[in-house]
């Protein structure tokens, strides 16, 4: 872990907090080359009616923009839950050095919770740092879908 982590976590966290506002899974992404931003993206699936709109997925898109590349080799995405396996797939394809994640996802998550994509012998292995403010990247998720139960009761 580096000492930035934190920062840019709470970076991603903010995110999160835009699509909770959205009634959109609260799921925030920032990628960052050098210690600078270049994209920063929440989950925009219900809003677009597209099931490819993570935050992880938008955030690539954009960083790929900003460095007028398909490669993101020095850079390092932030994201406060676990990516899933289409998520994870486009950061294999867009060769991203390093992925840190707050919280688990047990359900879907593709870097070692569900499956580890880089168990897969595919070309290229991401550097993983697990569990980067993890109590508060949990917390935003759980309260999301504690207030979605509540109100489909």
């Amino acid at each position: 872990m580096t000492e930035y982590d934190p920062v840019f976590m709470s970076e991603a966290l903010k995110q999160a907090a835009f699509a909770f506002e959205k009634d959109e899974v609260p799921v925030g992404a920032v990628i960052v080359c050098k210690n600078k931003i270049l994209a920063r993206a929440y989950n925009q699936v219900e809003t677009l009616n597209d099931p490819t709109a993570h935050a992880e997925m938008i955030a690539v898109t954009m960083a790929c923009e900003a460095v007028k590349s398909k490669w993101l080799y020095d850079c390092s995405l932030y994201v406060n839950i676990e990516p899933c396996s289409m998520c994870a797939g486009a950061l294999v394809l867009a060769r991203i050095k390093r992925v840190v994640f707050g919280a688990p996802d047990p359900k879907t998550g593709a870097f070692g919770s569900k499956l580890d994509i880089n168990t897969l012998g595919l070309n290229h292995k991401i550097q993983v740092e697990r569990g980067v403010l993890a109590e508060e990247c949990s917390e935003i998720i759980s309260e999301f879908f504690r207030r979605k139960r509540i109100n489909n009761n």
